[in-house]
């Protein structure tokens, strides 16, 4: 005689109906989609207030930035402007004399630039024989570098020679690190300050695109 198991009958598991998993599944697409809204929402947020990455395409700005670094620039320091007004958000400081920042080219305002403050409004800049002076002080400048050791006393040129001007109210003077091959305010004249993008502040990647290969030291690296 063949032994029976004896126990509460098995119930199969029943699928809900199927209006009801139609519900469910368009519950479950409509919070992925709402969680994508919202981060591509905070994304441009972020990167309109508060940071956004930029790339160095040339060498203006040698030895301090490099050819390939990648940047992230602080927005709200000097107050985030306002996509489609023209107003900017109140900031923490006005830039300062040395500050690295990235802007507007004042004649093309679809190119991006960086360069470093030299003169604030105000402040009388003059450049004699490649040597900055601002006030009539020499400014110590252990960031620039001269890779030209010619002299241009062009008088139609004012790289190594500038006379000397007064910044007006709401003007910078603008002028990057690799003297001889930038072109900055000695050229283009002051930068206006609502022209500001933002302050750089940190190189997040950089690529060496001569070895091809990263340049794994400058990952990190505070930019001054």
């Amino acid at each position: 005689m063949t032994g029976q198991v004896t126990g509460p009958p098995v119930q199969e598991r029943q699928e809900p109906p199927l209006p009801e998993r139609k519900v469910r599944e368009k519950s479950v697409i409509r919070q992925y989609t709402e969680a994508f809204l919202i981060a591509i929402l905070l994304a441009l947020v972020i990167r309109t207030f508060v940071v956004q990455a930029f790339k160095i395409p040339s060498g203006s700005m040698l030895p301090t930035l490099q050819i390939g670094d990648h940047l992230l620039v602080n927005k709200f320091l000097y107050g985030a402007e306002i996509p489609f007004l023209d107003w900017r958000m109140p900031g923490l400081r006005n830039p300062q004399r040395g500050d690295i920042i990235v802007f507007k080219f004042p004649q093309d305002e679809g190119r991006d630039f960086i360069k470093r403050v030299i003169a604030l409004p105000g402040d009388k800049v003059e450049v004699r024989g490649k040597r900055v002076y601002v006030n009539d002080k020499p400014v110590q400048e252990s960031y620039a570098v001269h890779l030209d050791p010619s002299m241009q006393e062009n008088p139609h040129s004012p790289r190594d020679n500038f006379a000397p001007v007064q910044a007006p109210s709401g003007q910078l003077f603008m002028m990057g690190d690799n003297r001889d091959y930038s072109m900055d305010s000695r050229f283009w004249g002051f930068l206006d300050a609502k022209k500001i993008r933002g302050k750089a502040f940190i190189i997040y990647w950089s690529w060496d695109r001569e070895r091809f290969r990263p340049r794994w030291e400058r990952i990190g690296k505070v930019i001054r």
